[in-house]
Formats: structure tokens, C-alpha cells, sequence
């Protein structure tokens, strides 16, 4: 075989996902960036009230919260290598997984803001957890829809056949989703729990 055969047959590269996706994730990160910089303006000008109200927070949800992400990625990027070779029942068992890590991200953020809510705190309370409750709303709201994509991904795998070629471009766009969701938590964790 010739080497230009073989660089004839050999597939184009393309971005995975959908162009307009990409447009929205984009987006989102740079509206979310400005957040970070407003919220980082602020706590500047009142280092102690930030401190103070950061230290009441439970560390410990937030690296459940941090490692259920994680894992959640890195599930659903096995499952896309797994719909990639062809194996959708294996894709679809690692995206019930990663729905499963998403979904215990959601019960831990209710007791954390359960926890909150008992002890008086809220929105209203000091500008610091005006930005957490806002920053970590949106970002459950983030977390919420990325479910959904899964859910709906999931649901499209089962109806895949074995040894079939399920359609990718959902599954890509749902793990794009995904990620942005783990890059944003990346970033706010250290931001709202850690920073001194």
C-alpha cells in the first residue's frame, strides 16, 4: 500500500462536539471568570470578613465535592473511549457511574447549604457568602443541566446495539459539558474553601 493511500484513508481531524458548543462553553468560562475577578476585587478590600466567613465553611464537603467531579470526568471520559470502540453497553455502564457521581455532588451541596441555612447564614448575611451562595448556585445549576446531557446520553447509548457505532457528537457534547462543570468546581473550590 502506497503511503498515499494510507494518508487518504486516514480520517480527517476535527474538534469533538458540536461548533456551537464550544461557543457556549467559551462563554460560560469567561462570564465565570469575571465572577472570579469580582469576587477576588472584593475580598481584597475586607481580607478579614472573607477569612472569617470562609472558616466557617465545611472543607469537607467541598473535597467530596471536589473528588466526586473528578471521578464523575474521568468516568465519563472512559465512557466515551468505550463508545469510540464500539461498546456502548460499557459506555453506558460508566455513564450511570458518572450520573452517580454527579448525582451524590447534588445531595452533598443540599446538606452543605442545609447546614448553612440552620446556622442563620445566607446570601444576606456579608458580601462573602453572597458570592458563595451565588458563585456555588450557579455553579449547581451547571451541575443540574450537565446531569441531564448524561441522563440523556445514557438513554441514547442503551438504545445503541453491540458492535454498533453509537452517535458520538452527543456523548462528546454531554463530556465537554461535563468537564467545563469540573474545571469551573476546579476553580472554586480553592477560591470559596482555601484561599488565604
Amino acid at each position: 500500500m502506497s503511503s498515499r493511500a494510507a494518508i487518504e484513508r486516514k480520517p480527517s481531524a476535527r474538534i469533538p462536539g458540536e461548533t456551537g458548543l464550544w461557543v457556549l462553553v467559551l462563554g460560560d468560562l469567561t462570564v465565570f471568570a469575571l465572577f472570579f475577578s469580582a469576587f477576588a476585587f472584593y475580598r481584597s478590600r475586607d481580607v478579614e470578613l472573607y477569612q472569617a466567613s470562609q472558616a466557617t465553611l465545611n472543607r469537607h464537603y467541598g473535597v467530596a465535592n471536589t473528588l466526586l467531579l473528578l471521578t464523575g470526568s474521568w468516568l465519563v471520559a472512559l465512557a466515551l473511549e468505550s463508545a469510540r470502540n464500539r461498546l456502548p453497553s460499557r459506555a453506558a455502564r460508566l455513564l450511570v457511574l458518572a450520573i452517580g457521581c454527579g448525582s451524590a455532588f447534588a445531595v452533598v451541596k443540599y446538606c452543605e447549604y442545609g447546614e448553612k441555612v440552620r446556622a442563620g447564614i445566607g446570601p444576606a448575611t456579608n458580601d462573602f457568602f453572597m458570592y458563595y451562595f451565588v458563585l456555588t448556585g450557579i455553579h449547581f445549576l451547571h451541575v443540574l443541566v450537565g446531569l441531564g446531557l448524561l441522563c440523556w446520553a445514557f438513554v441514547r447509548l442503551r438504545g445503541s446495539a453491540a458492535g454498533a457505532e453509537p452517535r458520538l457528537v452527543l456523548l462528546e457534547c454531554s463530556g465537554i459539558y461535563w468537564h467545563m462543570v469540573d474545571l469551573l468546581w476546579i476553580v472554586l473550590f480553592p477560591l470559596l474553601y482555601l484561599l488565604r
